[in-house]
C-alpha cells in the first residue's frame, strides 16, 4: 500500500470546497478536467487501432466504477451483463471500467468473464483504467471506523480514476456512494448506481441503539453503554452523509425488495439534530444542478444466465449439497459446516456409505484474508469431524461449477439478510432444491410460492433461521422422492427462468438508465 501521507493533499483538495465554496471548486474542477480531452483522444485512438469504429463519429464514454471487476461474484455478473447490453444496443458507447485489478491484463479479465459467466465481450469497445490505491477500500486498511475509512478511501480512489479519464456518464456498480460527490462536483456529469446492498441501514442503527450483538455490532461494544452511545453517534453522522450521497444520483437501481426497502428508508431518513448542525455546511456547498428530490429507486433483478443450466436433468441427482458463494465473512460458511454437522448428528444414516451425503463449498477468493478464511474452514471441518464428507473448491471455472450444479440435489445458502442471492437463482435454474436463510432476497423475492399458490402446496424450496432448522430442512429435502421431488425442482426452475433472466434485467436496465443520461 502507498504511503498514507501521499493521500493528504488530494483529500484536502476534496474538502476545500466545503470551506471556500464555488471559487475553489471551480479551480479544482479545471485542474481535473485539464488535459482530459487529450487523454480521451488517446484512448479512442488506441481502441480504433484495435478495430473500434464509431458510427456517429462522436462516441460516448460510460464509466463503470468497479474496483473488484475480476472477483467473479454476482456483482460482477451485473457489471459484465450491463456492458454486454451496451455493446449490442449502443455500438457508439465506449465502456470504461475503473478497476483495481492492477497486473491483470485486459485479455485475461475478459477471458475470466467468459469462463465464469459465459459472457463474451468485444474488447474493441472496452477500456480499463487501472487504479493503484484499491487498498484504501479494503476493510483491513481501517481497523477502526471502517465504514468512514472505506468511504473516504473510495473518494480518493475515484479521484485517481477521473484524473486518468472522465466519462460522459458515471455508474457505480459496487456500492461506493460517497464517490458521487467527487464526480458530480468536479466533472459535472450524470451519476447513477446499481446498489447491491446499502452501506448502512436503519436496521444497523437499531441494533446499536438496542445494544444487540451481531455481524456489524460486536459483543464488546453492545455490552458497553458508553461505547454503544459513541458508536450510535458515529452511525447517525454516517447515515446522514450516506443519505445525502445517494441523493446525488440521477438514478438508482437496486437488486431486490429487501434492498429497495432499506435504500428508500435511507433516502427518506431524517435526523433533526444533525440537520440543524449540518445546515451551515450544506449552504456552503456550491450548487451543481442536481435535483435533491430523488426519494425512490427501481428494482432491477440481477441477471442469471440460465441457458447453460436449464437443460440439466431433474431426476437422478446425487446426494450432494452444494454451496456457491465467495469466501467472504457475510456469507457465513462456518454456519454451513455447523448445520451439516448437525444434520449428520441428528441423522447418522447420512454417514453410511449407502446413503452418504456430501457438502461441497464452491467459491472465489479475492485476497489473503479470503484465503485465510478457507484455511479456517478446513480446520473447522476437521474439528467437527466431517472432513471426510466435505469438499472445498476454490476459484472454480464456469465449466466445473456447472458440473457440480448438474449433479447436486440441494443448494445451501446461510447468509443472513442476503440482499439478493444470485447463487440461489442458479440453484433453482439448475433444478437444485434451495435451502436458504429466512431473510432478505431469498425469502421475499426468490424462494417463494410459484404463481401465488399456498407455500405448502407450491413451494420452490425451504427457509431456515438456525443451524438446527437448516439441518431439518436439509433432511426434508433429502427425503423427497418421486413426483413431489420432480415437481419442486420444476417449479423452482420455471420461476428462475421467468423472473431472473438476462432479458428481464436488460429491460429494467434500459428503462432506468435512460439514453439521455449518456447521449
Amino acid at each position: 500500500m502507498r504511503d498514507p501521507s501521499s493521500f493528504v493533499v488530494p483529500l484536502l483538495l476534496l474538502l476545500l470546497p466545503f470551506y471556500f465554496g464555488g471559487s475553489v471548486l471551480y479551480l479544482v474542477s479545471r485542474w481535473v478536467l485539464r488535459g482530459d480531452e487529450g487523454r480521451r483522444q488517446r484512448v479512442l485512438k488506441s481502441l480504433a487501432e484495435a478495430g473500434y469504429r464509431s458510427q456517429s463519429g462522436d462516441p460516448r464514454l460510460v464509466g463503470f466504477f468497479h474496483p473488484y471487476c475480476n472477483a467473479g461474484g454476482g456483482g460482477e455478473r451485473v457489471l459484465w451483463t450491463a456492458i454486454s447490453f451496451f455493446q449490442r444496443t449502443e455500438p457508439d458507447v465506449v465502456n470504461v471500467v475503473y478497476t483495481g485489478d492492477v497486473g491483470v491484463s485486459k485479455e485475461k479479465i475478459l477471458a475470466n468473464v467468459k469462463d465464469r459467466f459465459n459472457v463474451a465481450l468485444d474488447p474493441r469497445s472496452i477500456h480499463f483504467v487501472f487504479l493503484k490505491s484499491r487498498g484504501l477500500v479494503e476493510d483491513s486498511a481501517w481497523p477502526m471506523f471502517t465504514l468512514l475509512g472505506q468511504s473516504l478511501g473510495s473518494m480518493y480512489l475515484v479521484w485517481e480514476a477521473i484524473t486518468q479519464l472522465v466519462p460522459d456518464l458515471y455508474i457505480d456498480t459496487m456500492g461506493y456512494a460517497f464517490t458521487f460527490h467527487v464526480v458530480r462536483l468536479l466533472c459535472h456529469i450524470p451519476v447513477g448506481a446499481y446498489v447491491h446492498y446499502p452501506t448502512i441501514s436503519t436496521e444497523m442503527l437499531k441494533r446499536v441503539r438496542t445494544r444487540t450483538a451481531g455481524h456489524t455490532n460486536s459483543g464488546s461494544i453492545s455490552s458497553s453503554k458508553l461505547l454503544s452511545s459513541v458508536k450510535l453517534l458515529y452511525y447517525r453522522l454516517f447515515m446522514f452523509c450516506y443519505s445525502r450521497s445517494l441523493r446525488k444520483a440521477s438514478f438508482l437501481m437496486v437488486n431486490s425488495t429487501w434492498t429497495k426497502n432499506h435504500v428508500d428508508a435511507v433516502l427518506h431518513h431524517k435526523d433533526p439534530l444533525l440537520s440543524v448542525f449540518a445546515a451551515p455546511l450544506l449552504y456552503l456547498l456550491p450548487a451543481d444542478g442536481q435535483n435533491w428530490e430523488l426519494s425512490d429507486c427501481s428494482i432491477v433483478y440481477p441477471p442469471c444466465d440460465t441457458s447453460a443450466i436449464v437443460p440439466f436433468k431433474l431426476e437422478g441427482r446425487s446426494r450432494m449439497i452444494v454451496s456457491i458463494a465467495q469466501f467472504r465473512p457475510e456469507k457465513d460458511h462456518p454456519a454451513q459446516l455447523r448445520a451439516f454437522a448437525a444434520l449428520l448428528k441428528s441423522y447418522p444414516e447420512y454417514r453410511d456409505l449407502r446413503h452418504v451425503v456430501r457438502l461441497v463449498l464452491i467459491g472465489s477468493v479475492r485476497n489473503h484474508e479470503d484465503e485465510a478464511r478457507v484455511a479456517a474452514l478446513r480446520r473447522q471441518a476437521t474439528d467437527l469431524g466431517i472432513e471426510n464428507q466435505i469438499e472445498i473448491v476454490v476459484n472454480a471455472p464456469f465449466s466445473l461449477a456447472l458440473d457440480y450444479l448438474s449433479r447436486a440435489s440441494i443448494g445451501l445458502s446461510t447468509m443472513r439478510d442476503e440482499h439478493f442471492g444470485i447463487n440461489v437463482v442458479e440453484f433453482m435454474g439448475a433444478g437444485v432444491i434451495p435451502v436458504v436463510h429466512a431473510s432478505g432476497g431469498p425469502l421475499h423475492d426468490i424462494v417463494v410460492p410459484y404463481e401465488g399458490g399456498p407455500t405448502g402446496e407450491l413451494c420452490t424450496g425451504y427457509h431456515a433461521a438456525s443451524e438446527e432448522e437448516f439441518a431439518d430442512c436439509l433432511h426434508e429435502a433429502l427425503k423427497l422422492s418421486g413426483e413431489a421431488e420432480i415437481q419442486m425442482r420444476s417449479r423452482a426452475r420455471k420461476r428462475a427462468v421467468d423472473l431472473f433472466s438476462e432479458a428481464e434485467f436488460e429491460k429494467g436496465w434500459a428503462q432506468t438508465c435512460k439514453r439521455e443520461y449518456y447521449a
